[in-house]
């Protein structure tokens, strides 16, 4: 047995996964540490090698792992290539609306999904947004908001990846109920993000014909590996479902994306060896693998008891623990990841999941962690345009009220 009885013990683990997370642990570090102290602290030490040694040789941990790996470096193959630079400039030329290049670019950049990644695309939000005369709260809100609008209906999300592979459902399926929550972001976001904002009035330049197809030629060259992905994940997803329930739909769809992005690009070796010697590639992979082990963890723990028994004596409903269990870890954590690997594991143990209730949780984690203080898009965006967060929160918490609105009237009329 462990040293501690399951509550003390999960109490304890938390803590410790807190003081991690205060202290800046790697997520990846702070997952798998946790899932080890956990055991240690409330499961026999003999069963512990047995539990990682299933978590490690499980054909989905594996695939979803290595997916995630890919989806990093074709997102860092991106970077290192300028062919993100090609795709954002290409489609500012084409669109030319100030207001709707600030609603598309950052959630272009965002199929990136790297750490902090709203940088990226602030320099060009700041370029756009001086044409309309944004203040700098208002160009930090559009920076962050149209950033995350893409997310909960990406084929590539790792978040999205990994809550349909612990929930046993499909990517699409959460897809597919994702989609009107999406749609009232978009709209949201413009309506606060532009709300008395005018055009700037037109200089009278315009390209010619000629140039438009190449701007469209550019972008969509640009655009290619991504497209290429987003094809067969969908594709595969639809067709294979249970092909996609191990993972492997994401797998093979993010290896023809990097396989389109090495044609396109003409790709030395040199180039494509570079991401391979950052750790912050290893570290989202091993965040990946370390939500597989936690919820390990969790389960053999018999931690869902607790709250089962709750839920029977009618003392908590399960909507209740479907949205405020992953909605305050992701809020903690400042991580959707973080939010949807500890959750789903815990309340697996009391429901059996279906693509409305793993839609429910996964839009509880990633609007908490949106609207996380500690949240290092929101961070790094307010620290950009020199604007402190209570004054981007004054856009921010309107936008999250309405579409955590819509989250739970799709999830009970729907």
């Amino acid at each position: 047995m462990g040293l501690l009885s399951t509550p003390l013990a999960l109490v304890v683990s938390f803590a410790f996964l807190a003081v991690l997370l205060y202290k800046h642990v790697n997520l990846g570090i702070t997952l798998n540490a946790t899932a080890i102290f956990l055991a240690l602290l409330s499961l026999s030490w003999l069963d512990i090698p047995n539990i990682i040694f299933k978590t490690t040789s499980d054909v989905l941990t594996i695939s979803v792992s290595l997916a995630t790996f890919g989806i990093m470096l074709l997102s860092e193959l991106y970077k290192e290539t300028g062919i993100i630079n090609h795709l954002s400039e290409s489609l500012s030329r084409i669109i030319k609306k100030p207001k709707v290049v600030l609603s598309v670019l950052p959630a272009v950049i965002g199929l990136l999904p790297v750490a902090g990644g709203a940088l990226m695309s602030a320099p060009l939000v700041d370029s756009e947004a001086d044409k309309l005369k944004l203040r700098p709260e208002k160009k930090a809100y559009v920076n962050l908001w149209f950033r995350h609008t893409i997310f909960p209906v990406y084929p590539l999300s790792q978040v999205l990846i990994l809550a349909a592979a612990l929930s046993a459902t499909t990517v699409s399926s959460l897809i597919l109920r994702n989609i009107p929550v999406v749609v009232v972001m978009v709209t949201v976001g413009y309506a606060i993000g532009f709300w008395k904002v005018s055009n700037p009035k037109s200089n009278g330049l315009c390209g010619g014909k000629s140039e438009l197809n190449s701007d469209f030629k550019d972008f969509f060259k640009s655009f290619s590996p991504i497209l290429a992905s987003i094809i067969v994940a969908v594709g595969l997803d639809m067709v294979f479902e249970d092909f996609s329930k191990q993972g492997f739909d994401v797998l093979i769809a993010v290896t023809v994306g990097i396989i389109v992005l090495i044609a396109i690009s003409k790709l030395s070796l040199q180039v494509f060896l570079k991401p391979l010697k950052s750790w912050g590639i290893y570290g989202i992979t091993l965040a990946a693998y370390g939500a597989f082990l936690l919820g390990s963890v969790i389960k053999a723990t018999g931690i869902s008891g607790i709250f089962e028994n709750l839920v029977a004596s009618g003392s908590v409903d399960t909507t209740v623990l479907l949205v405020i269990i992953p909605a305050v870890l992701g809020i903690l954590t400042a991580s959707a990841l973080g939010g949807v690997s500890i959750s789903i594991p815990i309340l697996t143990g009391i429901m059996a999941f279906s693509p409305k209730m793993a839609s429910l949780v996964y839009m509880s984690a990633y609007l908490g962690y949106v609207i996380s203080p500690t949240h290092l898009c929101f961070a790094f965006t307010a620290r950009y345009f020199k604007c402190s967060l209570g004054k981007v929160y004054k856009y921010v918490v309107p936008s999250f009220i309405v579409t955590f609105t819509t989250v739970l009237l799709i999830y009970f009329l729907v």
